[in-house]
């Protein structure tokens, strides 16, 4: 399950899918920063964001708390992304388009506040410490989700045309997608650590 060749062969074929996983965030970004009407929508999602955090500080020991609270939430969602990606790939998708929105509308609603040097600050005091390996990360798990959602439309295909290899095909990547998910995760809990403890520090908070 574990073997190096086998998930190194794996990633080396997900180039493409990395490809459209970034261009799907991007695509969010874009649309966040000058969609309008996206107001209603984006609000509630930041006012969910708000709570989260509010009964996170009345907490005991907040930093812990936020710091397992922003793990746990980022790493089942990149485990979800991966495995739910099979229906058809629709989750990676809504996940890389919704991510990039967040961001986008947060930058460019903070850049009419409070103008363009106060974003970026915010953006490489804020958001990069962490989101250096977070994005990335999210971006490959969701680049597998992509390519599980082939699969799905690749055993449609055997409707009309027999795969013998497919069925071993799919079941190796699967196999392959365990170290990782792993991988992943590890990751995760790095950023969620930076996240916790250095970006309060870094902003002033």
């Amino acid at each position: 399950m574990f073997r190096r060749t086998v998930w190194l062969g794996q990633f080396r074929t997900m180039g493409s899918y990395i490809a459209v996983s970034l261009v799907l965030f991007l695509a969010g970004i874009v649309a966040g920063t000058s969609t309008p009407g996206l107001d209603a929508y984006m609000n509630s999602q930041i006012e969910g964001i708000r709570e989260i955090a509010k009964a996170v500080n009345d907490t005991s020991n907040p930093t812990l708390m936020m710091f397992l609270v922003i793990f746990f939430n980022n790493a089942i969602k990149a485990a979800l992304v991966i495995y739910l990606g099979f229906i058809f790939g629709l989750f990676p998708v809504f996940f890389m388009v919704l991510n990039g929105l967040i961001i986008g509308y947060l930058i460019h609603n903070y850049a009419v506040t409070y103008g363009g040097a106060e974003a970026f600050e915010i953006v490489v005091r804020g958001i990069l410490p962490h989101g250096i390996i977070e994005i990335p990360v999210l971006i490959i798990a969701a680049a597998y989700g992509l390519k599980s959602g082939s699969y799905a439309f690749r055993f449609i295909g055997q409707i009309f045309a027999k795969d013998e290899k497919l069925s071993h095909e799919a079941g190796q990547y699967v196999r392959a997608t365990v170290p990782i998910v792993i991988g992943v995760a590890v990751l995760l809990l790095a950023a969620s650590l930076i996240e916790s403890i250095i970006t309060p520090i870094v902003i002033g908070k």
